[in-house]
């Protein structure tokens, strides 16, 4: 029994091992404890409810995040955050895969002088140098689809190279290929990005034999394989005849699905380009970033140096940053604001440079050791050295990005949704602009249970029909029932939806709504980072509520958390903005202390806001 156990213990590489459990326990320690902003809070009530998310659903995304949510412990963001630990973890094993496999040589005497474990260490660097990348450890620590792709993907372009593998040998076996491309069909359900990748894993079949594309049943057995993979979408319109909690574009129908599969809900300007702009879109790759100019280094390395052994492989590669560039940067043509959306659709390609960044690695290590006789290269001094090399590099890009990635006491969203739905009246309307300030009150309503009187509605959201259907009850008899909605702009059925519940209950907007149109028929009070509105009667303003902000709490907002992304960073400032507002409207009562106080937090939660605080004083000859 112990010899079975030690051979089974010889047999397991724990170099593959640790290319996911170091990974996975600096996910884990960095972790975000709850909802977070962008889509996180929209992603955990589908989740929650098995529903349906923005477009184009996720359905692979939410099926493989629910079974994490029966963890027995941590609250329920918590463990969907988990979920995506563990599929960024596994990702980087794919990395670790894909090296070792690309560093073994069709004849195993011509490398019989660089031990093996070189390969393994090195696939080990690469791995976690992926790990520690600034794309790849955001999307790790709070629920993010593009880890789940990347690992699809890498796992699809290994099954490519072991059918070549066996093509070459004669010893066809197209069962690869056709798992391949139900993974492929698969990755649909994560992100519509996986087509981008079709192109270079279709290069890896044809590069090898041009003559396969007369294989016309084998090809169309692919197909019906990744057709097989894509119909995990039929989870959107089973779900959504069950009217889940979250039931985004209500893709019951043929029509609503291809609605919301095709993203139609979305706008389609496009920006007038000039050089600036391109260059900031196609900035949106940036390997310097992501591995540090020495990585981009080792990344040409290995591309010069294994482009003659493994042309096909790097010219994939290379395709596929073609076509996304093609895509992303030329068709999309991101705004100025929406370019850092755009950088999260390449995490995928970020996967696939790791792997040539460690082909790199290899090159280094042989040249250092190269000069070392073979023997020396079995000994534990050299090993040791093996090891530091190919860390070195790791070890930088983890301390370069840990602070920025470190959310492991990130509450902001959390606590900007619960402060906003505790000081609400019973029965309120809450109007939302943006989905960052939405979808964390969807998750605290929703997943939590937390005032569920209030009706949240999104107001972006009120020219669909589905999103009325929504609220039958709200929407009933409404008005927007009436009209045709697609000729009204949302400002416009906003100040609609806004008159018809004003009449019979309290309607508050929330901070984004109260700066993005025009609501002079109203009397607006501030309410720390919601506005009460009322029928307009006298003045426009009424005196701010200040005893809501006894009622805050406001974790990591006074600068102790280190962490902040782009939406993290806009609640920190409303909340400084609010007070600053707060502020200016009591000078102008004549409240002067209360006022200056309330400027004073302003310019301490943030310091940048000093400017405006030291104008508004002098302006009402205040010291």
């Amino acid at each position: 029994m112990n010899r079975r156990v030690s051979g089974v213990l010889c047999r397991i590489d724990i170099f593959a091992v640790a290319s996911v459990i170091i990974p996975l326990f600096v996910y884990l320690l960095t972790l975000a404890p709850s909802v977070t902003f962008f889509d996180s809070g929209e992603f955990l009530t589908a989740i929650y409810s098995l529903g349906s998310a923005h477009s184009p659903g996720y359905p692979l995304f939410i099926n493989y995040a629910k079974p994490f949510t029966y963890l027995p412990f941590g609250n329920f963001a918590f463990r969907v955050n988990i979920a995506t630990a563990v599929s960024a973890a596994i990702a980087c094993y794919g990395v670790y895969l894909l090296v070792v496999y690309l560093l073994q040589t069709e004849d195993p005497t011509s490398d019989v002088a660089f031990p093996r474990y070189f390969r393994r260490i090195t696939a080990l660097g690469a791995a976690l140098t992926f790990a520690f990348s600034a794309r790849l450890w955001l999307q790790s620590n709070h629920d993010k689809p593009y880890p789940l792709i990347s690992f699809l993907a890498a796992m699809i372009f290994y099954l490519l190279l072991l059918w070549r593998e066996h093509y070459r040998q004669g010893d066809e076996r197209p069962f690869y290929v056709y798992l391949g491309a139900f993974l492929c069909g698969l990755g649909f359900g994560a992100h519509q990005t996986m087509v981008l990748l079709v192109p270079s894993f279709a290069f890896l079949i044809i590069s090898l034999d041009w003559r396969i594309l007369g294989r016309i049943k084998e090809i169309l057995l692919a197909i019906t394989f990744g057709l097989v993979g894509f119909s995990v979408h039929l989870h959107l319109p089973v779900r959504a005849v069950r009217e889940p909690l979250l039931n985004w574009g209500d893709p019951k129908t043929l029509t609503q699905f291809l609605w919301h599969f095709l993203r139609k809900g979305y706008p389609t300007d496009k920006p007038d380009r000039d050089l600036k702009l391109l260059w900031a879109q196609l900035n949106a790759f940036n390997i310097p970033f992501e591995f540090t100019v020495v990585g981009m280094v080792l990344l040409l390395v290995g591309i010069t140096f294994f482009f003659r052994k493994r042309r096909d492989e790097i010219l994939a590669y290379l395709l596929g940053l073609l076509v996304f560039m093609l895509v992303i940067v030329g068709y999309f043509n991101a705004l100025p604001d929406l370019i850092f959306l755009t950088e999260e659709f390449f995490t995928p390609l970020y996967l696939f440079s790791a792997v040539f960044v460690g082909l790199g690695m290899f090159v280094l290590l042989k040249t250092v050791f190269g000069m070392f006789p073979s023997h020396y290269l079995e000994k534990l001094p050299a090993k040791v050295g093996a090891v530091l090399v190919v860390a070195a590099l790791p070890i930088s890009v983890c301390a370069l990005h840990y602070d920025e990635n470190d959310q492991h006491e990130n509450y902001i969203a959390y606590d900007y949704a619960s402060n906003s739905l505790r000081t609400l009246p019973q029965g309120t309307a809450l109007f939302t602009w943006g989905d960052s300030g939405a979808f964390p009150l969807w998750y605290l309503q929703g997943v939590e249970k937390m005032r569920e009187d209030v009706d949240l509605l999104h107001s972006p959201h009120l020219v669909f029909g589905w999103y009325l259907d929504s609220f039958p009850l709200v929407f009933a008899n409404s008005r927007l029932r009436t009209i045709p909605l697609e000729n009204f702009s949302p400002d416009d059925v906003l100040r609609l939806a806004i008159d018809e519940q004003i009449e019979r209950r309290p309607v508050y907007i929330d901070f984004s709504t109260r700066y993005s149109i025009g609501l002079s028929n109203y009397t607006i009070q501030q309410s720390g980072i919601c506005y009460r509105l009322a029928k307009l009667s006298g003045a426009m303003f009424r005196p701010p509520e200040q005893s809501v902000w006894r009622l805050y709490a406001i974790r990591g907002v006074s600068g102790e958390m280190f962490f902040r992304d782009l939406d993290t960073g806009k609640a920190i400032l409303i909340y400084a903005t609010s007070h600053l507002e707060a502020g200016d409207m009591l000078l102008r009562l004549g409240r002067i202390a209360e006022g200056v106080g309330e400027l004073r937090l302003a310019e301490q939660i943030s310091p940048e806001l000093r400017g405006q605080v030291a104008g508004i004083l002098n302006g009402y000859n205040v010291q």
